[in-house]
């Protein structure tokens, strides 16, 4: 039996909202000289390459590309390791990104390593928010709002079949 699932985006739909939110972190960091992308290894570091590569097109904002590292299944037993050296963050406006936001959890534990420096400000951007917050995590940027139940999974491929699907 093959398992059901919904096309919610289609790629042309997925870059349309990477765009918009390249836009959107540009015009919230516009000041800045250097800003951090941090993407959540996985998914969440090729949503901030491509989010990287936009805020580049569309700015003179010099993008740093930091690859976040944790267990997604246990990340409070785990250490959560950034790419780089802390220094290289430090008093920088940093954008934590992931795919999808669901409870907030692995963003929450994922900005572990940004609370050990002294940073300017520290934002979020989700492709897809399906808002079943049990974290106090609230996207900055959003792709796109979902509503589902919490049974629900969404998958975000980005690549050469990029979509996003509902299963």
């Amino acid at each position: 039996m093959t398992e059901e699932k919904t096309l919610i985006l289609d790629a042309v739909q997925v870059k349309q909202k990477i765009r918009r939110m390249a836009f959107e972190i540009f015009e919230n960091n516009f000041k800045e000289k250097v800003m951090v992308l941090a993407g959540i290894d996985g998914q969440g570091y090729v949503l901030a390459k491509l989010l990287a590569k936009e805020v580049a097109a569309v700015s003179e904002v010099e993008v740093k590309l930091v690859k976040v590292t944790l267990d997604k299944a246990a990340p409070q037993q785990k250490e959560v390791v950034l790419d780089c050296d802390s220094k290289e963050v430090q008093k920088k406006s940093i954008v934590l990104v992931d795919d999808v936001l669901n409870t907030g959890r692995t963003l929450a534990y994922a900005m572990k390593p940004f609370l050990d420096v002294e940073i300017k400000k520290l934002e979020v951007a989700v492709l897809i928010n399906r808002s079943h917050a049990a974290f106090p995590i609230a996207p900055r940027y959003s792709g796109y709002e979902l509503a589902t139940t919490i049974t629900d999974h969404v998958e975000v491929i980005l690549g050469k079949e990029t979509a996003v699907y509902l299963k």
